[in-house]
C-alpha cells in the first residue's frame, strides 16, 4: 500500500510570520511608550528633548568654540564737505560773491546747486555759475544792501558773514558820473551833472548832514536874485545836503539830458529822479559823498 506523506506543518513559514508579527508587536509597544513619555523635557545644550541614553552633544564643561567674525559691511567714504568763502565773521564789500569748491569734480552741477543754501536779512536774490567742475559761484543779481547778514549751507559746510556798512558816494566832475560804493565795491554808478564854470562843485570829502525829500531852492538865499540871469527858485525833490552852504545831491530832471556830458548845475550834483530817490533812500546821514575833478 502507498502512503501519501501529509504535510503536519509548515515550519518555515509559520517561523517567519511569527517573527513578523513580533515585530511589529514591540514596534508598537516601543510607539506606546514613547507617545506615554513626558510632552517636554529638559533641554539640553545647543536644544531639543533630553532622551535617556543619548549622550549630551557637547560634554558638561567643555568651552564652546569662538563663533565665527562676520565680515563688516565696507561703506564708500563719506562725501568731503566743500570749502566755502568769504569765511566765517568775515565782512565783505556789496559785491561780493559766495565760492563753493569741491574736493573732486562735481558730475550732478543741477543736484550740486539744489544742496547750496542762501538766506540772507535783505533776501537778495543770485545766480550760480560755475568756474569749472569743481568750482561753483554764487553771484547776487545786483548788490548785497549795506549790513546785509549772509548764511550759506552746503552738504555739511557752514559759513555766515556781514555786508560791510560802510556806503561812500563818490563824484566825480571831470567823467560826469556819481558812483555809489558799499565796502569799497561799487554797486551804482550814475549819470550826473556838476557845477558849471564859475560855480563849479567843491572838492573833498563831506558827510551827508541831512535828507530833504521835498524843498525849494532860492538863489535869493545866497545873494543872487532870483530874476537874475544866475537866479532861480525851484521846487527840488529827494535832495541831501552835503554843505551847509547850500551843496545837496538831488533831482534835476531839467538837466537830465546833459547828465552824464556836461555841467550845468550850481554846484550841486544833478541826479535824475529815479537815481536821486535811490541815493536818498539808501544814504543814511554821517555818509561820506567825495567830490574830485571839479
Amino acid at each position: 500500500m502507498r502512503l501519501k506523506h501529509v504535510r503536519t506543518s509548515d515550519s518555515p513559514r509559520v517561523s517567519r510570520r511569527s517573527a513578523r508579527i513580533g515585530l511589529a508587536i514591540v514596534g508598537v509597544a516601543a510607539t506606546g511608550l514613547a507617545l506615554a513619555g513626558p510632552a517636554q523635557a529638559d533641554p539640553i545644550w545647543p536644544g531639543g528633548p533630553d532622551i535617556p541614553g543619548v549622550p549630551s552633544l557637547i560634554p558638561p564643561g567643555a568651552q564652546l568654540p569662538p563663533l565665527p567674525a562676520v565680515p563688516k559691511e565696507i561703506l564708500p567714504p563719506a562725501p568731503q564737505a566743500p570749502s566755502l568763502s568769504p569765511a566765517n565773521g568775515e565782512v565783505v564789500g556789496g559785491l561780493r560773491a559766495i565760492d563753493i569748491h569741491y574736493s573732486a569734480p562735481v558730475t550732478d552741477r543741477s543736484a550740486a546747486e539744489a544742496a547750496v543754501k542762501i538766506n540772507s536779512s535783505s533776501g537778495t536774490p543770485g545766480h550760480f555759475d560755475w568756474i569749472d567742475d569743481s568750482s561753483l559761484k554764487w553771484s547776487p543779481d545786483s548788490y548785497w544792501p549795506r549790513g546785509t547778514t549772509v548764511n550759506v549751507d552746503a552738504q555739511g559746510a557752514h559759513t555766515a558773514f556781514q555786508v560791510s556798512d560802510v556806503f561812500e558816494g563818490l563824484g566825480d566832475a571831470s567823467t560826469h558820473k556819481f558812483m555809489v560804493k558799499i565796502g569799497g565795491d561799487t554797486v551804482k554808478t550814475f549819470p550826473a551833472a556838476f557845477g558849471k564854470p564859475g560855480h563849479e562843485s567843491p572838492n573833498g570829502t563831506f558827510p551827508v548832514l541831512e535828507k530833504l525829500p521835498h524843498m525849494v531852492m532860492d538863489s535869493s538865499t545866497y545873494g543872487v536874485p532870483v530874476d537874475s540871469p544866475e537866479g532861480y527858485k525851484l521846487d527840488v525833490d529827494w535832495a541831501t545836503r552835503i554843505t551847509w552852504d547850500g551843496v545837496f545831491v538831488h533831482a534835476a530832471p531839467w538837466s537830465v539830458d546833459q547828465q552824464g556830458h556836461q555841467n550845468v548845475s550850481h554846484g550841486c550834483i544833478n541826479l535824475s529822479t529815479e537815481n536821486a530817490k535811490w541815493f536818498f533812500d539808501n544814504v543814511r546821514a554821517g555818509d561820506n559823498v567825495t567830490i574830485q575833478g571839479a
